[in-house]
């Protein structure tokens, strides 16, 4: 294409010098929107908790590892480079952070509450890939770590 300016009308009010290539990409996408499979991710997050079945687990506390994917659609955040049309991956952080502060007994308990309340306070969330892993967990075993995986559709 050729590279001359041409001149569009952007808000209404200011007119702007663009290439007839941008021009055409740009209408291009006003007809054909984006459209992807998109996630985010939080990756080997760790934290340390008081979450186990024995009675020193509890006291004493453990490491535990979470991996995390987030289905949502990114399209309307890729076009306008603002966090409010996405879900905030600190965001995220924060409230899975707030849910392992809280004991609880078994992994499966944990990772309940945990996508229970990022349904609830992302509805941009199609669905949750969860993985939380106890990190040399006291069962007499050569271990690095054993945990709970779920997947969970809204």
């Amino acid at each position: 294409m050729d590279k001359k300016k041409i001149f569009v009308k952007t808000d209404g009010y200011c007119t702007s010098a663009i290439t007839e290539e941008r021009f055409y990409l740009y209408l291009h996408s006003k007809i054909y929107p984006l459209r992807m499979t998109s996630y985010i991710f939080l990756n080997q997050v760790h934290f340390f908790a008081h979450h186990g079945v024995g009675g020193q687990e509890t006291i004493a506390g453990n490491d535990f590892i979470i991996d995390l994917r987030l289905k949502t659609d990114i399209a309307r955040a890729a076009e306008t480079d603002d966090v409010a049309n996405t879900v905030s991956y600190a965001d995220v952080y924060e409230a899975v952070k707030e849910e392992m502060a809280i004991p609880s007994k078994l992994l499966e308990h944990v990772c309940g509450r945990i996508v229970k309340r990022l349904f609830h306070d992302f509805p941009a969330v199609e669905s949750i890939d969860l993985k939380l892993s106890k990190r040399n967990p006291p069962m007499g075993a050569d271990l690095d770590a054993a945990g709970v995986e779920v997947h969970c559709d809204r």
